[in-house]
């Protein structure tokens, strides 16, 4: 059960071969940026940017590479630049790196229903 919790826990992100891709849900507008936890296999971030002329993207990337502890360059938009699901792309193979994106999680997030 506790490595069905786990797996559950990883499910938005995905080892690639230069590094990690990340599934995340955007809700821009938000009054500050900060991860809410999990909607079903994405990442929920709320971005303190409006989704106007690249913004949103802007604020979202920036907020992965400073929690990530990467450079802004190794951060990108694989997918998903005009829609609230969105798929990152983050270079690095170090170990640690993967502590870091289980680290974005809050404790114990709450995983909430999939949106139909």
């Amino acid at each position: 059960m506790a490595a069905d919790a786990a797996a559950g826990r990883e499910a938005f992100f995905q080892a690639t071969c230069q590094g990690y891709l990340i599934k995340v849900q955007v809700v821009p507008g938000a009054a500050r940026t900060q991860v809410t936890g999990l909607l079903g296999d994405r990442l929920k971030v709320r971005v303190a940017a409006p989704p106007e002329k690249g913004a949103a993207n802007r604020e979202l990337l920036e907020f992965l590479a400073r929690r990530l502890e990467v450079p802004k360059q190794a951060v990108r938009l694989a997918s998903g630049s005009g829609s609230r699901a969105k798929v990152v792309a983050v270079d690095g193979l170090e170990p640690e790196l993967r502590r870091r994106l289980l680290a974005l999680l809050p404790p114990q997030a709450p995983e909430e229903p999939d949106l139909p």
